[in-house]
């Protein structure tokens, strides 16, 4: 067991308590990812809610995160010939987290399902905060309703509907079997909006509405219409019975469904996009609602590579703590810069070598994609003109690495990995290149500090926010991205990065021709010249990377504006 598991020494209801202490907050997420061998998650909301809740426990925030064990994970990618197959995840939570001796009952569908919970002490470096994982695998539930926590992102319509019930009935009803009493509780994304019945029928009926709003905060997080669970009316109905006010039945459905945002947006007093361009287009989406924005941003120390770990202890003192004086960045000497990149590099090579067989060398100009392999993400445009990146690489030398999964059910995503790998054996010797298989967050760190240029290439405006480019940031590597999401308040052409096509307005979708000509003219005349022919220009360019970027979009900001606009209002 990790050292920095305090519960283990938990046994009694009183030791939790006192572990747990006051709560303000109960965080709520479908995914949340902590840790590589703990599988609960699936790509960026995961792991933002884990950041988010890293530095909770820095800060020594009264906040507690709740989600759902998932005994089989997300899923552990193969990639055979280009082809995604995927394989339950085993995994022992006892080795890492303690079970929580209280049980709770939801009622879905006329069934009672229990639900027990496992408790994980995040640990910080001021604090330690709770993480609760529920748990439907109990031998008093039915054989369906023992698989309801089996599995993210699994199944069919019903069953994603029976987790979000346990998500978000069952966290109201554990976190009160605690004998806790948030007053707050924040739905990142609209899995655990049913939590607003539970709320509205706990407080005593609709004339409670005002104040259940006061209590919920509701965090949007992408434009993508497949982001919004949509459940239809009839089992909707069937699955949570009276949960549903008869008074505002008719105002819970829209055209005929259950649409999660929507109750959730309800439901909130403070509603926020996760970028300013996303704040905008939410609204755009959802007139009539009031919706901030708070930029995500990114944990510093989980995310900065042991060199520049190294290089922050030495040059800023306090950066863990106050990453805002990582703009102090601008003082390192560039020379420190590229030492601290080039063993980042050669700790991706050895990975990348050992792992793929690529033959990669350290000297070699590197691009890194990696994003879940949806569409919408375009990872397919840096190969979409392969005679124009040949001719490009027979000036100036590229490596490529690519990483990411498609959903079980995302046949397009799927074909897009399959085109990516294709196209990567008929380059050959030309190019080097490479798809990673299972990405995950180890993965993730080594590829995110160890490549030359962060790559992203989103059809504009679907990008609500994106963080992997600030992760990179981090660690001294620029961004070479559409204008969108994160990029637009990020970026500072030829400072902190470059940009794809033109500056856009809310109403302007991508023009992939304009930006993939931009893309193959950046790199052949602005970027691959500068760093093979003008180090002390690219490592300013490392510097501000960090002192501008860095600095800003991070996870203690982004939490810090969460008390300030949402919690303590």
């Amino acid at each position: 067991m990790p050292e920095n598991q305090e519960h283990s020494k938990i046994s009694v209801l009183a030791d939790i308590k006192r572990a747990i202490g006051d709560i303000h907050v109960a965080y709520l997420s479908m995914e949340i990812g902590i840790d590589p061998k703990i599988p609960t998650y699936s790509g960026g909301l995961g792991v933002l809610a884990g950041d988010f809740l890293r530095s909770a426990a820095d800060l020594d925030m009264p906040i507690i995160g709740i989600t759902l064990l998932y005994k089989k994970g997300y899923f552990r990618q193969k990639l055979i010939e280009g082809i995604q197959l995927e394989e339950e995840i085993l995994w022992d939570p006892s080795e890492f987290m303690a079970r929580i001796p209280k049980k709770i009952s939801l009622t879905i569908h006329g069934r009672e399902v229990n639900v027990e919970a496992w408790l994980y002490m995040l640990k910080g470096a001021c604090g330690s905060i709770p993480i609760i994982f529920l748990n439907t695998d109990l031998p008093e539930n039915t054989e369906y309703d023992r698989t309801l926590t089996d599995k993210l992102y699994a199944n069919d319509t019903y069953y994603r509907l029976c987790q979000e019930m346990v998500l978000g009935v069952g966290g109201i009803k554990m976190v009160g079997a605690l004998g806790l009493c948030p007053e707050k509780y924040h739905m990142n994304e609209g899995h655990s909006s049913v939590l607003v019945l539970e709320l509205l029928r706990g407080l005593g009926g609709i004339d409670k509405i005002a104040e259940v709003r006061k209590r919920c905060v509701f965090t949007t997080h992408t434009p993508v219409p497949a982001g919004h669970d949509k459940f239809p009316r009839a089992m909707a109905k069937e699955a949570l019975g009276d949960l549903i006010p008869k008074e505002i039945e008719e105002e819970l459905f829209i055209h005929g469904e259950l649409n999660m945002t929507y109750l959730g947006l309800k439901f909130s007093e403070y509603i926020n996009g996760v970028a300013k361009k996303h704040g905008e287009v939410s609204r755009d989406m959802f007139p009539g609602y009031e919706i901030d924005s708070i930029t995500n941003g990114i944990h510093s120390r989980f995310w900065a590579s042991e060199p520049f770990r190294n290089i922050f202890d030495r040059c800023i003192r306090g950066w863990e703590q106050d990453p805002f004086s990582l703009r102090y960045a601008l003082g390192i000497p560039g020379k420190e810069i590229w030492k601290a990149h080039q063993e980042a590099k050669q700790a991706l090579m050895d990975y990348v070598n050992q792992s793929a067989n690529p033959a990669f060398e350290r000297s070699i100009f590197t691009i890194g994609f990696a994003r879940r392999a949806t569409p919408y993400k375009r990872a397919e445009l840096l190969l979409s003109d392969m005679d124009r990146l040949r001719k490009i690489a027979s000036k100036y030398p590229i490596q490529i690495i690519y990483g990411g999964k498609a959903h079980p059910r995302d046949t397009p995503g799927k074909a897009i990995i399959k085109s990516i790998i294709d196209k990567i054996g008929v380059v050959g010797d030309s190019i080097k290149a490479t798809y990673l298989e299972d990405y995950n967050i180890s993965s993730a760190k080594l590829l995110i500090s160890g490549v030359d240029l962060w790559l992203n290439t989103p059809k504009r405006p679907l990008e609500a926010s994106g963080t992997s480019g600030m992760k990179a940031a981090l660690n001294g590597v620029p961004q070479l991205s559409v204008l969108d999401g994160w990029w637009l308040e990020g970026h500072v052409e030829n400072v902190t990065g470059w940009s794809l096509g033109e500056h856009p307005d809310i109403s302007k979708e991508s023009d992939t021709k304009s930006e993939t000509d931009d893309l193959y003219s950046k790199l052949e005349y602005v970027i691959l010249p500068m760093y093979y022919n003008n180090l002390a220009q690219w490592t300013s360019i490392m510097r501000h990377c960090i002192a501008i970027n860095a600095s800003f979009f991070n996870s203690h900001r982004m939490l810090q504006q969460y008390v300030m606009n949402a919690y303590f209002k």
